[in-house]
């Protein structure tokens, strides 16, 4: 299939209404499509008919599809679909209104000092979440960085991004766009997050000074700058560039990726300081300080590439021409001079009549033929609309509040930049009346994190302070400026937190009784938990506390108390009709102590016999507790008739 215009108008795939052709370029072409199952406008992109059975090129678009497809993210072009039809491969993906930032770069040249911070730090935002994912993009340029109407920025093209460190060569060729290249790139070397750094940091000096830093008439030449040249400063090429942002540049452009952040958040951290008007990390001034201290190696670079640069075919130089055509002895023959007046008085008749007829042809063509709408972004009001007359159109203006375009100027359009309709259309320019005005809710009583969420729903910043308060902690008390007041959107609003009442000192209680610690723990104003445990201490006293005595709590915190069940008791044993020296045995095996009472038996079999015991089995009892053995025993003389007789001995 050949994927050219004839697809505009077309269903590919069955789902996706071809419109209009939005780019092409060497892998694939974009197109603006239709989504006719989901009513959406998609930017769907083929890979061409010439690479479709390519596998190295195949395996490269279905790894963007991929690799993009992992990354959902504000600042990374979405991947809605990918797939295989008409004999090639696809990806649909979120169409967004705006232009690539190489566009911006070509048509403004060097860009306002505040624009590069953010645009800086939205690709830095879109890096991190890669990154973080183990994904590195291997070709940041400005033509992979697109910019809608509102200043939203969009990392898009992971076609030859990987997962983790990997070699940049591929059958031997460097991958990636030398312009933007980091030295490990250009070298073939390992490449990881660090690399990308680099690639921003030359996107970032394009944008300052409108030029890259590194130029040249080959790729090789402009890979050996790379390796081998130190750029100069933005600033030497655009003296308002202030010196903060002069150092973040020049460290990412450091040579040694262990010289440049080594991660996204640490070049966004400076970046953050550079728009606050602070001053950049001590690392990124001592790095960048010695790297525009390192001499240039220009002869080594060009001495380089031209070892790189093929020779040409054969050896020998072709002959030089003569330094005199004919010559000048020859004696010169005049001609007549009246042909030469006669043709150039035809020549003048026909350029004359020429010109005057391509005027009323292109006056006629030029008064019906659609012409390409101008980019108005970012121009005052008075300039956009006079520029919009001078394309041709009618400038209509209408006004509207934006959180992040100044007042006075054009934040949209409508036709977008590109688009081509007749003259003396509409042009829609939206210019921002500044920041709107909101009015601060009520915060007093709320969680200070439902409070935050509220400003922050407004476009409001949360300041939190922490305050004493004899209300509970993490309840706002006051904001500043007060409920209903109508501030700016953007606007600092304080909020005082309670951290609690001021601490008191924790009364003892231990060893009183769990009744007499509570009172006296709720007149010092806190409440009690208690929690029982079996102990040796008498029943229902406090043995522990926590907070302990001295400790500092708030007032209306709880003390934990530790309070004694009780010691904890065991079953006697039953050891009647035991003799006397088993049963003593198995009551001091088991804690008990054992105490005799004899009585006279007149029956031998009942002699050191337990005939009773006290307590009785299975009582429960303490551990240790005394139990009483009444033990039989016959007299001396043998065992008479009944005679009763008591005695009582104690063991120990």
């Amino acid at each position: 299939m050949a994927v050219s215009d004839t697809l505009i108008g077309t269903l590919f795939d069955g789902r996706y209404r071809i419109v209009r052709k939005l780019g092409a370029g060497g892998m694939a072409d974009v197109y603006l499509a239709e989504d006719q199952e989901l009513g959406r406008r998609v930017a769907i992109k083929i890979l061409n008919d010439r690479h479709a059975n390519d596998e190295q090129f195949v395996e490269r678009f279905r790894r963007e599809a991929k690799n993009a497809a992992a990354l959902s993210h504000p600042n990374i072009v979405s991947i809605y679909d990918r797939g295989e039809a008409e004999g090639t491969y696809y990806i649909a993906m979120e169409y967004l209104e705006g232009r690539s930032l190489k566009e911006l770069i070509l048509a403004h040249g060097d860009a306002p000092i505040s624009v590069v911070v953010e645009y800086a730090r939205q690709i830095l935002a879109a890096l991190r979440f890669a990154h973080r994912h183990g994904i590195v993009h291997r070709d940041i340029k400005p033509h992979n960085v697109l910019v809608d109407s509102e200043g939203r920025v969009k990392v898009t093209d992971f076609g030859i991004a990987r997962a983790g460190t990997s070699q940049m060569t591929e059958a031997g060729s460097i991958v990636g766009t030398a312009q933007y290249l980091s030295p490990e790139q250009a070298r073939g070397g390992d490449v990881d997050q660090r690399s990308d750094l680099y690639s921003l940091g030359v996107l970032m000096y394009e944008m300052l000074t409108g030029e890259v830093p590194f130029s040249g008439d080959t790729p090789v030449e402009i890979a050996m700058k790379h390796l081998s040249q130190t750029p100069v400063p933005p600033s030497a090429r655009r003296p308002d560039v202030p010196h903060d942002l002069d150092m973040v540049v020049m460290r990412s452009l450091a040579k040694d990726p262990d010289d440049r952040y080594q991660s996204a958040e640490e070049m966004e951290a400076d970046l953050d300081r550079v728009a606050r008007g602070a001053g950049v990390a001590r690392e990124t001034q001592e790095t960048a300080t010695q790297i525009m201290r390192a001499p240039s190696t220009l002869p080594l670079a060009a001495t380089a590439a031209t070892m790189i640069t093929p020779p040409r075919r054969g050896g020998v130089a072709p002959p030089v021409p003569p330094s005199v055509y004919y010559d000048l002895d020859e004696p010169i023959r005049r001609r007549p001079i009246w042909p030469w007046i006669a043709a150039f008085v035809f020549v003048v008749g026909a350029a004359i009549g020429g010109w005057y007829l391509y005027h009323q042809i292109s006056n006629k063509i030029s008064s019906s033929a659609p012409v390409a709408v101008g980019y108005y972004l970012n121009e005052n009001q008075q300039q956009a609309t006079q520029n919009v007359e001078a394309d041709g159109f009618h400038a209509v203006v209408k006004k509207h509040t934006n959180l992040t375009v100044a007042s006075g100027l054009v934040y949209q359009q409508d036709p977008v930049a590109g688009h081509h309709q007749p003259k003396g259309n509409d042009v829609t320019l939206y210019v921002s009346t500044g920041k709107p005005k909101v009015a601060v809710p009520t915060l007093k009583g709320l969680k200070s994190e439902d409070a935050i969420s509220q400003l922050k729903a407004l476009h409001l910043v949360p300041d939190v302070h922490e305050v004493q308060s004899s209300t509970p902690a993490d309840e706002v008390t006051a904001s500043d400026p007060k409920s209903g007041t109508q501030v700016v959107a953007g606007t600092k609003v304080r909020i005082n937190v309670s951290s609690g009442p001021t601490p008191v000192s924790v009364p003892n209680v231990v060893g009183q009784t769990l009744n007499n610690a509570t009172a006296a723990l709720n007149q010092a104003g806190f409440k009690v938990n208690p929690t029982y445990v079996e102990s040796d201490q008498p029943q229902n006293q406090v043995i522990d506390q926590s907070p302990g005595q001295g400790e500092q709590a708030a007032k209306g915190s709880t003390i934990a108390l530790t309070v004694s069940n009780g010691p904890k008791t065991v079953a006697v044993p039953d050891v009647r009709t035991l003799d006397a020296g088993t049963a003593t045995s198995t009551l001091q095996d088991q804690g008990f102590k054992v105490k005799y009472t004899y009585t006279t038996v007149t029956d031998p079999n009942e002699d050191q016999i337990v005939l009773d015991q006290n307590p009785e089995a299975p009582t429960q009892v303490k551990p240790g507790s005394q139990i009483t053995l009444v033990v039989g025993r016959c007299p001396a003389s043998g065992c008479p008739a009944a005679t009763t007789t008591t005695t009582t001995t104690t063991t120990p």
